[in-house]
């Protein structure tokens, strides 16, 4: 351990704040609001809402019948190992991972054309053709009622062709949304049991890039690649979650449709009760997530990329102080981050708040500046 706590090789309480809210984001029962989801999981809050409603009547039965509780112990032990044992084996292999994980080349390349001063824009416009989803997100939120408005002349007509939603975007909004709708692509959307775990980790992300993007202003660094190298940094916590999740659901969905035509109720309701292993998924976003935010865009040969090496250099340093200028400012956002949702919860004490500061090294003026921040929308140019 480093004689003073800042910048030198992480303490065990540092690390120990920095699990909490991980812990909390994927372990956690607190809900979140879908501030910045807009309207994208409203049906599946339903659905959320409605297993946790019927799971929790089943084990509520369960628990007061001593043969039922301990077939429901049986067979619920039997299926997280299934589901452990299957996620560890693609864990291992990163290169099984990428078709799963939400990002490819042509991300990657775009989000790399994004740190250029001069941006071409007819390269970025084919890059964005070959991502439907991308050209759909921009296309929507051009011709969406607030950003109508802003355009003022004819803000009554719909947009539809790519060139003229990137022009009415412009290049600096662009270095903000593209990496947002990425940012979205690769989050665990569309698993109920992930709904409230999704939500936080989008928040988290976002708080992030939002404070890595005001301290390269105040810095006089590089704003587009300090956000875009922020949001990067939930990749790999998102692939561990989004496998997980798959995983999860399809081997828990197979024993429940057997266990319905075996008639056996007692097994249907030991399956029905069995819950999201969110506690091992933890354990497994701990071991993997920060490697693969590098090792992922080196399967697609971007090891050259400094938003690679970034991501390889907040993995792999032991300390704070042997980061470059670029990864360090991402670290320094993430600790505001961390600290700042985990005093939202209360989960947090002003003493450990200031050890985290001082490792971080956040002068008084980075946190003045953090502190006036909206972290609550992404404000455009």
């Amino acid at each position: 351990m480093a004689k003073s706590i800042a910048g030198g090789v992480r303490p065990g309480i540092i690390i120990d704040i920095e699990h909490r809210l991980l812990k909390q984001i994927i372990v956690g029962k607190q809900k979140a609001a879908a501030s910045m989801f807009d309207d994208l999981d409203r049906e599946l809050e339903n659905d959320a809402n409605k297993l946790a409603i019927e799971r929790d009547a089943v084990f509520e039965r369960l628990s007061k019948q001593i043969q039922a509780r301990q077939v429901y112990e049986a067979v619920s032990k039997q299926l997280i190992t299934t589901v452990n044992s299957t996620l560890d084996n693609q864990l291992a292999s990163p290169e099984l991972l990428i078709q799963h994980s939400g990002i490819n080349a042509s991300q990657m390349l775009m989000l790399e054309l994004l740190q250029q001063k001069n941006l071409d824009l007819s390269r970025l416009r084919l890059l964005i053709a070959d991502l439907p989803w991308l050209a759909r997100d921009l296309t929507n939120m051009v011709n969406s009622p607030s950003f109508r408005h802003k355009r003022q002349q004819r803000s009554d007509v719909k947009v539809t062709e790519i060139k003229l939603v990137l022009n009415f975007i412009g290049v600096e909004n662009l270095r903000l949304l593209i990496p947002y709708y990425c940012l979205r692509n690769w989050l665990p959307t569309g698993h109920a049991n992930l709904l409230w775990t999704t939500r936080k980790l989008w928040r988290y992300a976002m708080v992030t890039g939002i404070a890595a993007k005001a301290l390269a202003q105040l810095n006089e660094q590089d704003m587009a690649t300090a956000y875009t190298s922020s949001l990067l940094y939930q990749l790999g916590v998102s692939v561990v979650l989004k496998n997980g999740a798959k995983v999860y659901e399809s081997i828990w969905g197979n024993w429940l449709r057997e266990a319905s035509a075996s008639r056996d109720k007692e097994l249907h309701d030991a399956v029905l009760a069995t819950e999201f292993p969110a506690e091992d998924i933890y354990q497994q976003v701990l071991q993997h997530a920060h490697t693969l935010n590098w090792r992922l865009p080196e399967l697609l040969d971007f090891s050259a990329s400094g938003l690679t090496q970034t991501q390889r250099e907040l993995d792999t340093c032991l300390s704070y102080s042997e980061l470059s200028t670029e990864a360090a400012l991402v670290a320094r956002a993430s600790c505001y981050a961390k600290v700042l949702m985990l005093d939202e919860m209360r989960l947090i004490s002003p003493k450990e708040k200031q050890m985290m500061f001082d490792y971080y090294q956040l002068s008084e003026q980075e946190q003045i500046r953090l502190k006036g921040q909206n972290y609550r929308k992404l404000d455009l140019y």
